[in-house]
């Protein structure tokens, strides 16, 4: 293995953990105005992803920076052509993190209701947009000889990709529910339980729609396994579906987890070895090859991410089991 498929592997990864953990973090967001009913039971809800929230969003960071690192002609040409649209993502998700720390700093209920709907607008707009970037490049845009991106924000917007962002939108809405069963209590777990098993009903159906239409807009099923890992994340979703509506949260939490990461999987699978599908001619896609830098850069990174990716993973890991209980409504902090 040379280091352009080892860093193209870890940039999966960096993807894989982002999209498991900020996945319920958005689907809590999105839940967040409709499963509280008061202000106490909102602050319950926002208290369950206090903690991890922010450090969640530093895979994305981390993926970002490894893009820009180890293969900057892919960062350069997905930056300029998705312009348009990972700027909405950013004033988006500026607009959550900003609503999660001012929304404590005055008790009036149009204040904190005010912010509480710019965290589910936030959180529901990221997560509709990372569906529509990820079938996009696996679709194929408009890139020219030049590795530049020749199209329009309107050529991102496509039947194919649109499914595909309803179907990262349900999926991190159900992830979100069934994390919300497991940290917190009472009635709140009940309620989240009978809206998830509403959201699983929803997204079943959609995510065989968006399997069927990358059947015949993509050639990921051309791919070995590729197809076989997205038909595996379908029928995970069925068994999360399934597992909650027999009461088992925790095993639901998880098979709707693996739903996230074989469908992350899936995607880069397909992709490989390209990063970026041309749309005008197959020849002028970005691959791992064509869009890295050189392998000193990549030699030096790989020491790097090798010693430092350990101390991270134990750090977070630690963080999580500090905040692993469920969370009450005594004792809040606001």
């Amino acid at each position: 293995m040379d280091l352009n498929v080892l860093w193209f592997i870890l940039v999966t990864v960096l993807f894989v953990g982002f999209f498991f953990l900020e996945g319920f973090d958005y689907g809590v967001g999105i839940l967040l105005p409709f499963l509280g009913q008061n202000d106490t039971e909102r602050r319950v809800i926002i208290n369950t992803i206090g903690p991890v929230w922010d450090g969640n969003e530093v895979w994305l960071i981390t993926a970002g920076g490894a893009l820009f690192a180890a293969f900057p002609n892919w960062y350069a040409t997905l930056f300029s052509g998705f312009y348009l649209a990972l700027f909405l993502m950013l004033l988006a998700l500026i607009l959550r993190g900003v609503a999660f720390e001012f929304r404590s700093s005055d008790k009036s209920p149009a204040w904190r209701n005010l912010w509480d709907w710019l965290i589910f607008g936030g959180s529901l707009v990221s997560a509709l947009l990372w569906g529509v970037a990820v079938t996009n490049l696996l679709q194929g845009v408009p890139i020219n000889g030049n590795m530049q991106y020749v199209g329009t924000f309107g050529d991102l917007l496509t039947p194919y990709t649109l499914v595909g962002g309803v179907t990262t939108l349900l999926v991190f809405m159900l992830h979100g529910a069934l994390f919300l069963t497991l940290k917190t209590e009472g009635e709140m777990v009940e309620r989240a339980g009978r809206l998830a098993r509403r959201i699983g009903i929803m997204a079943i159906p959609v995510i065989i729609l968006l399997a069927l239409l990358t059947y015949t807009n993509t050639d990921l099923f051309a791919k070995a396994g590729a197809g076989v890992v997205l038909g595996a994340a379908g029928l995970c979703l069925i068994l999360a579906h399934w597992l909650l509506r027999a009461g088992r949260h925790g095993w639901a939490f998880a098979a709707n987890s693996l739903t996230i990461v074989l469908f992350t999987v899936s995607m880069f699978w397909g992709l490989f070895p390209r990063v970026m599908v041309s749309s005008l001619k197959p020849e002028w896609s970005l691959t791992i090859y064509n869009a890295s830098s050189s392998p000193y850069t990549l030699k030096v990174m790989t020491v790097v991410a090798l010693t430092m990716v350990p101390i991270v993973l134990l750090y977070q890991g630690w963080t999580y089991w500090v905040f692993r209980r469920r969370v009450n409504s005594k004792n809040l902090h606001y």
